[in-house]
């Protein structure tokens, strides 16, 4: 097996199309069929079921992508190794996180490691905690910011606690928590309409925690995927959020109150990168950079 059969079998699962997938790595499609045929032979089974109009993995195809993306990852990893060893700092920096995380300022950690690290791409991709971790763990990132609901340590993923903050409700200014003005709990909460993110979303996940602590049921009726839409529909008194402490100076025109008995760690960033074997010299360059940003 070579690496550039895996490098060519990962193009065609992500393109789903052989001639595209050839455009892309600048070779002939009938050399790429046949890296890809050689790859089959060498394992004994297919690993594309192809129509006229795309290919689509096999489950053995499916396997094969995971293991594939992490040996080009790790190969990517070692020749960056080797170009820091001797002083310079090349290749990708593949990083992912939520929006509006606490404890890091995305924007202006990358821009001090551009302005540190020049030669080094940077690539950027915002989701939710969950499809975060799954990432870093296949290779395909090499470290993301994140929220910390029940991830640990495991063979593939490393979590590194950054900063923590208890939870806030918020809610219109004529809302009748805001008018008794005192602490809430969930039970509180109970029959409320509420905004929230998305379930793989950290925040999201973070308080559906806090209310199964509480054994109180909740519905998420208007259900959004960033923070100004959000704040928007509380705005308007359309629900109640709970959410990190942070968000509550993003629109102080809404009332914030404390979650009582939340505890100081319901929210806690955490970063998550490979295991210390297998991270980038690039993800560490950002590690000792965020460290020294935040000393």
């Amino acid at each position: 097996m070579e690496l550039r059969h895996l490098q060519h079998f990962v193009a065609v699962a992500e393109d789903q199309h052989f001639t595209r997938a050839a455009e892309r790595l600048m070779v002939s499609q009938s050399g790429l069929s046949a890296s890809i045929r050689a790859l089959e032979r060498e394992l004994q089974t297919p690993l594309f079921v192809r129509t006229t109009r795309r290919v689509t993995l096999t489950p053995a195809g499916r396997a094969l992508l995971c293991e594939a993306e992490r040996i080009l990852a790790q190969v990517r990893s070692a020749h960056e190794a080797v170009a820091a060893v001797q002083g310079v700092l090349r290749g990708m920096l593949a990083l992912g996180s939520e929006q509006c995380i606490a404890g890091v300022h995305v924007a202006g950690l990358l821009a001090a490691f551009r302005r540190e690290h020049p030669d080094v791409e940077i690539c950027l991709r915002q989701a939710g905690s969950g499809a975060l971790a799954e990432e870093v763990a296949a290779g395909r990132l090499d470290l993301a910011f994140a929220v910390r609901t029940a991830q640990e340590d495991t063979d593939q993923l490393r979590v590194v606690p950054l900063t923590s903050e208890p939870m806030t409700v918020l809610c219109h200014p004529s809302h009748r928590l805001a008018v008794a003005g005192a602490p809430v709990t969930p039970e509180d909460l109970g029959g409320e309409v509420f905004v929230d993110f998305h379930p793989d979303w950290g925040p999201r996940r973070a308080t559906d925690a806090v209310f199964a602590a509480a054994g109180v049921r909740r519905t998420v009726s208007l259900e959004v995927n960033d923070v100004h839409s959000l704040l928007d529909l509380v705005d308007e008194d359309l629900g109640v959020a709970v959410v990190p402490r942070h968000f509550r100076h993003k629109r102080p025109s809404l009332t914030a109150l404390p979650v009582k008995d939340g505890g100081e760690t319901v929210y806690q960033t955490v970063a998550l990168l490979p295991p210390a074997q297998a991270t980038s010299p690039a993800a560490r360059a950002l590690m000792a950079l965020l460290e020294t940003e935040g000393a």
